[in-house]
C-alpha cells in the first residue's frame, strides 16, 4: 500500500506536539475525491484540536487541516463534475497536514483561473465560513454596515473584502496601528484598535452595525448589542475571549436585534455543499477577475508545521498562513 508523509498530532500540548509520520495513502469512498495536496492552509481550529480541544467529528480524519489546493488524484464511485489532474481547493474534514486528503467532491471548487496554488489553499476555510455566516445567516445587504472584528486575520481579511465588493459599509477592529491600517487598505472605511479605542462608541457614531462578525465573544458581546442599529444582527463564530457572556435582553428586544452563529466543521456534507454552490456562482467569479483577492502572510514547509502554529497563535499575522506540501 502506497503511503504519504502527514502531520500528526502526538499527544494534546503546544506547537511542539506535531510531528511528521507516514500513513497509508486514502482512498476516496463514493461522492469523494482524493486531492493530492499542493498546499494546506493553516487555521485556528487546527490550533485548538492540536491543544486538545477541538475534537474531530465522527469519521474524520485525525489529522490536522481544514482546507488545501492540488489537484485531484482519484475519483471516488459516483462522482460527476471532476476528473484526474484538475486543479482544485477544497474544504476537508480534517486530513489537510498531509500529502493526500479525501474529502467529498461538492466541498470542491475550481482554482479561480490566474490563481497560484499557494493563494487558491487560502479560500475554502475563511471563504466558506464568511460567506454562510455574514451573508447566508446574517443576512448582509448592499449600502448596510458591517464590523468585522480580528479584521486583519485570515476571517476578517475575508470578510472586509467580500462585504466591500458586495455594496456594504465595512468597518473592522484591529489590535495594533499597523493592523487597522492593513484593513482600511482592504477596504474598512474605518478601523479601530481595540486595545486603545471605544469601538462600540464609535460605531455607534458611523450610525450603528447592521451586522456583527465576532469571533471573539466573552464580554464583547455586550458591547456588539450596544454597537447595533435597530434590527442588527450579531452572528458569532468563535470565542476567543470566552464562551461564557451576559446579555440584556431589554437592549436585545429593544433593539429588534439577532443573535446567532454557528461552526463549519460539523455541518452536513449537504449543508457545505450548498455553501460551496453558493460561493461558485457568486464569488469565484469575482476571484477570476481579481475583484477579490486571498492575503497570504506566510508560507511553512509541511516539517515545519510547528513553526506555522506559532506563528498562528502569535498573533502577528495579516491575511492566512499555509503549509507547502508537495
Amino acid at each position: 500500500m502506497a503511503e504519504m508523509q502527514v502531520v500528526e498530532i502526538t499527544a494534546p500540548g503546544g506547537p511542539e506536539v506535531l510531528r511528521m509520520a507516514a500513513r497509508p495513502v486514502p482512498e476516496p469512498g463514493p461522492g469523494e475525491v482524493l486531492i493530492r495536496v499542493a498546499f494546506a492552509g493553516v487555521n485556528r481550529p487546527d490550533a485548538a484540536q492540536r491543544a486538545g480541544l477541538y475534537p474531530p467529528p465522527p469519521g474524520a480524519s485525525d489529522l490536522p487541516g481544514l482546507e488545501a489546493s492540488g489537484e485531484i488524484a482519484a475519483l471516488g464511485a459516483g462522482v460527476t463534475g471532476w476528473a484526474p489532474g484538475d486543479a482544485v481547493c477544497a474544504l476537508l474534514p480534517g486530513g489537510g497536514y498531509a500529502q493526500y486528503a479525501v474529502t467529498a467532491a461538492s466541498h470542491c471548487l475550481p482554482v479561480p483561473e490566474g490563481m497560484g496554488l499557494d493563494a487558491a489553499a487560502c479560500l475554502p476555510e475563511t471563504f466558506f465560513t464568511v460567506w454562510s455566516n455574514v451573508f447566508m445567516r446574517g443576512g448582509l445587504q448592499a449600502g448596510e454596515r458591517l464590523l468585522v472584528h480580528g479584521g486583519s486575520s485570515g476571517i476578517g481579511s475575508t470578510a472586509i473584502q467580500l462585504g466591500r465588493t458586495f455594496g456594504a459599509r465595512v468597518f473592522a477592529t484591529a489590535g495594533t496601528a499597523e493592523k487597522c491600517a492593513f484593513c482600511r487598505e482592504l477596504g474598512a472605511e474605518a478601523a479601530w484598535n481595540y486595545r486603545a479605542d471605544d469601538w462600540s462608541a464609535a460605531m455607534r457614531a458611523a450610525g450603528g452595525a447592521d451586522v456583527v462578525l465576532d469571533m471573539v465573544g466573552g464580554d464583547y458581546l455586550a458591547h456588539n448589542l450596544a454597537a447595533l442599529t435597530m434590527d442588527g444582527r450579531i452572528v458569532q463564530i468563535a470565542t476567543l475571549g470566552g464562551a461564557e457572556a451576559q446579555v440584556n435582553l431589554a437592549r436585545l428586544m429593544m433593539r429588534r436585534a439577532t443573535l446567532t452563529g454557528s461552526t463549519l466543521r460539523p455541518q452536513s456534507v449537504l449543508a457545505k455543499a450548498r455553501i460551496a454552490a453558493e460561493l461558485r456562482d457568486r464569488v469565484w467569479p469575482l476571484l477570476a477577475r481579481g475583484r477579490l483577492w486571498p492575503v497570504l502572510d506566510s508560507t511553512f514547509a509541511l516539517a515545519d508545521a510547528a513553526g506555522a502554529h506559532r506563528r498562528l497563535e502569535s498573533s502577528q499575522h495579516m491575511g492566512k498562513i499555509v503549509l507547502r506540501v508537495q
